[in-house]
């Protein structure tokens, strides 16, 4: 039989089911609450590039002023995106070492595993462009409020292929002159103010390299010439193109190396190497050791070291200690220019499967042409004229001098395919012209014989 509830038991039992009910439905009341005031949904996107990894030092720094270098600025600045954005954006970075990049960017591409953002050197866009993978930024930019018309001159040229822009510019690089003065000093090659004579034609170079020798004993420059090809590129390429020479026809379908200013800038150099003047065999590392420990005057490289050796010199225990100091190539034929790549964002044609992540990409892109002048704090010359000209740019080391790459700056013509490795060509026929002796004309045969080949059998 089943027992009454008395009346005190009663009365609790009914207390306790009124409690619980407004307790229900406070709980749905407070989930209605939630569920309105939510931000909006995440959306994700990727970030594929390179720069390095560094974050263990930086995964939680969000003030993109914090970081250092290129690793860095470029994490804190995608960091503070995330931080800070109000549209629900997170951005995945996945950092690729710079080596096989491209062939890790080609294989995700081929597997549909596209990254919506990525970064790319102005002398592989054409490529991407050609084979229609990324898409034309102009009408985004328009609606975002990034103005190409503040494009520096050599970023412009960088990212405009046939009339349209296809890549955020991110900076334009350079190959510097990197220079020791205490060396200098000692070879009687600094002016009256104590800033290093700058040669002012071959002649001129050739007398210093000697009197640097005669005085110190150590050669004039460190550059890379062992498995480096790139080096002897950009130094060929500039002597070329000082002398208003074209070594690349005007459909980028050819090159020619039998010409009057490929003779100068190819004997010039194998002159400096035969004499003594660059110290043989040094990889990139090595070259950079070299220069770090006092071995040799000038290193020849590029703006992304302007860091590391301006910390060194102010180093106490460091040879380059007070004594370091930096300059564009000299002017040695007829016009100021050098060689100069760029850095630049694109968009990837499969990267965005839909408009939310179209526009999520776009709003990352504005945030980083927003944030300009603190990747310019990494060595690389600013891609915005507006950069370029400020204040806070020219109070950086050596940026005041700096500052003219942004259109002397000359490149590989955007028509010519395959750059990576008619790079590679050049560089490794003007190696071997330096460190085997070969006859300059049997390699100026072999370079133009194999690039011209590349050029013919590359998609277009």
């Amino acid at each position: 039989m089943m027992r009454r509830m008395n009346w005190p038991a009663a009365a609790a039992f009914q207390v306790n089911s009124a409690r619980l009910m407004a307790l229900g439905l406070l709980v749905l009341l407070s989930g209605c609450e939630a569920r309105n005031n939510v931000g909006p949904a995440k959306t994700e996107i990727t970030l594929m590039r390179f720069f390095g990894s560094c974050d263990g030092q930086y995964a939680h720094v969000n003030e993109v002023a914090k970081g250092q270098g290129e690793c860095g600025i470029i994490t804190t600045l995608v960091n503070e995106f995330n931080a800070t954005n109000s549209d629900g954006i997170v951005v995945r970075t996945e950092v690729v070492e710079w080596g096989p990049y491209y062939d890790q960017l080609i294989a995700r591409i081929v597997a549909k595993d596209v990254p919506t953002v990525a970064v790319m050197h102005e002398s592989a866009l054409g490529d991407y462009v050609r084979r229609n993978l990324v898409l034309p930024l102009d009408k985004d930019f328009a609606a975002a409020g990034i103005a190409t018309s503040d494009f520096t001159a050599h970023a412009r040229r960088g990212v405009t292929i046939a009339g349209g822009t296809y890549a955020l510019p991110f900076d334009s690089w350079s190959w510097l002159w990197h220079v020791n003065t205490s060396l200098m000093k000692q070879a009687g090659l600094l002016d009256p103010a104590g800033r290093p004579l700058v040669p002012g034609s071959p002649q001129e170079l050739l007398a210093h390299a000697r009197q640097f020798r005669r005085a110190t004993g150590k050669p004039y420059f460190a550059w890379a010439t062992a498995n480096e090809p790139a080096s002897n590129t950009r130094t060929f390429l500039t002597l070329v193109a000082q002398q208003n020479a074209l070594v690349f026809g005007e459909n980028g379908k050819s090159i020619n190396m039998h010409q009057p200013a490929v003779d100068n800038a190819l004997t010039l150099m194998q002159q400096l190497y035969a004499e003594g003047h660059v110290k043989p065999n040094l990889n990139y590392a090595g070259a950079n050791q070299a220069f770090l420990r006092g071995d040799a005057g000038v290193i020849v490289v590029g703006t992304w070291a302007i860091d590391q050796f301006l910390n060194e010199s102010g180093l106490a225990s460091s040879p380059l200690y007070g004594s370091y100091t930096i300059f564009p190539f000299p002017q040695l034929y007829q016009r100021k220019a050098v060689f100069a790549d760029g850095h630049s964002w694109v968009m990837l044609k499969a990267g965005s499967p839909d408009e939310k992540t179209h526009q999520a990409g776009v709003k990352l892109l504005k945030f980083i042409w927003d944030h300009s002048s603190q990747w310019a704090r990494s060595g690389n010359l600013p891609a915005r004229q507006s950069v370029v000209t400020s204040e806070n740019f020219r109070k950086l080391p050596f940026r005041d001098s700096l500052a003219e790459i942004t259109h002397t700056g000359i490149a590989i013509p955007s028509n010519v395919p395959t750059q990576r490795l008619v790079e590679f060509e050049i560089g490794a026929g003007v190696g071997n012209l330096l460190v085997s002796g070969r006859p300059l004309g049997e390699v100026q045969d072999a370079v133009e014989t194999r690039v011209n080949r590349l050029l013919k059998k590359a998609r277009r």
